[in-house]
């Protein structure tokens, strides 16, 4: 803190919050989004070689956990160097589908050269522009159309201005290149509905190089009931991590109080109205253990057991909503549909194999099930003799 020079007179950034002792006024070391990067510019980085061991040991373990695929949302160009260099170096055998942050360089470097789609044999693509829109729901960070019932003096705050996105937005919608938009609050949510939909309006279909570019909101958390029918009939995709529902929904309540529960992490509300929920992790804030994710999305109680009043368990899915989730409409949402995401003739032969059937078996029981073999493209990558 005093190398970044932050103290009492240090005014908040766009999209952060730098938190002081109410009564002294102080920096209480607590910074918020956008507020990180006043110390993080300071901190020396990893050199690439613990960047590139840090990469490969996370592609380890998710194919130990069974993923026979992941995708990435957001990488910067050094990240992408060292992605590239595995799998030159024929070091990666997951699939991967990489996003690029924008706005900024990155962003528009990648809108000039282009997608990149079925590199390395179906292993590695890249089409999408992934956006942080405002914060998160625990540090009263997610932007709120109205202020927090615990803290009603701040209502969150937005990360990126919306009319420096527009410019961007249409960009990737005339050159085919997928948006996917951090969006937690109901206002960040409402608000990135508007941008995407005044995009679609100024580049009509038969300017794009994707008619139906199939934009995402990731997360999509916190969502005012009148924008949920929204998302299909623009057709967006929220992109939803069930573990956070039953994580979140410890400190939900009180940030939210009782009514905004009725939109929060909507997963049947959605269905209902007309979307496919693309369900993730959002690891490494998250586990990203698969078998969580599917038992939160059918139980919606905590991995103990533990449901409260307004966890609203109707919006639960079933075991064949949650398998899709996490197969055939995540597939969809990465433009895949027809290579992945189910076992049939003429896909790719992607497959893991579990210690239990968990669309038979009591919920609980889902939590210690465990991957057996990982297959990908028809070859065994990782098996467990325990």
């Amino acid at each position: 803190m005093n190398i970044a020079k932050i103290d009492e007179s240090t005014p908040n950034p766009f999209g952060g919050e730098i938190l002081k002792d109410k009564t002294t006024g102080e920096p209480n070391g607590m910074l918020l989004d956008n507020a990180q990067d006043l110390v993080a510019k300071n901190i020396p980085k990893p050199i690439e070689a613990e960047r590139e061991q840090a990469f490969l040991l996370g592609i380890q373990r998710e194919i130990g956990l069974g993923w026979c695929e992941v995708q990435n949302a957001g990488s910067y160009a050094e990240d992408i160097k060292i992605i590239r260099k595995c799998f030159d170096e024929g070091k990666v055998k997951l699939r991967f589908i990489n996003a690029v942050f924008g706005p900024g360089d990155d962003a528009q470097r990648f809108l000039r050269e282009g997608a990149i789609i079925d590199a390395y044999d179906h292993h590695f693509a890249q089409r999408t522009i992934k956006v942080i829109f405002d914060g998160a729901l625990g540090s009263r960070g997610a932007a709120l159309l109205k202020p927090y019932s615990d803290a009603p003096e701040t209502s969150g705050f937005l990360t990126e201005k919306p009319e420096e996105l527009k410019p961007m937005f249409e960009e990737a919608l005339r050159r085919g290149i997928q948006v996917e938009t951090h969006a937690i609050g109901d206002r960040a949510n409402r608000t990135i509905l508007d941008l995407y939909e005044q995009a679609f309006k100024a580049v009509p279909s038969n300017e794009r190089k994707i008619r139906k570019p199939r934009w995402r909101v990731e997360h999509a958390q916190i969502v005012d009931p009148a924008d949920l029918p929204r998302f299909a009939k623009l057709g967006v995709i929220p992109s939803m991590q069930p573990s956070h529902a039953i994580n979140d929904l410890f400190f939900g309540p009180a940030r939210l109080g009782t009514e905004r529960l009725a939109g929060a992490y909507a997963w049947q509300s959605f269905l209902k109205a007309g979307s496919i929920i693309a369900g993730g992790s959002d690891a490494p804030v998250e586990r990203g253990e698969p078998m969580i994710e599917f038992y939160a999305a059918i139980s919606r109680k905590s991995i103990k057991g533990f449901s409260a009043e307004g966890w609203h368990p109707e919006q639960a899915v079933s075991r064949e909503q949650a398998l899709k989730m996490f197969t055939t409409w995540s597939a969809y949402a990465a433009f895949e549909e027809n290579d992945k995401g189910s076992i049939e003739s003429g896909k790719l032969a992607d497959f893991t194999v579990l210690s239990q059937d968990i669309m038979k078996i009591p919920d609980p029981e889902i939590l210690n099930t465990r991957c057996v073999m990982t297959i990908i493209g028809g070859e065994v990558v990782s098996e467990s003799r325990r």
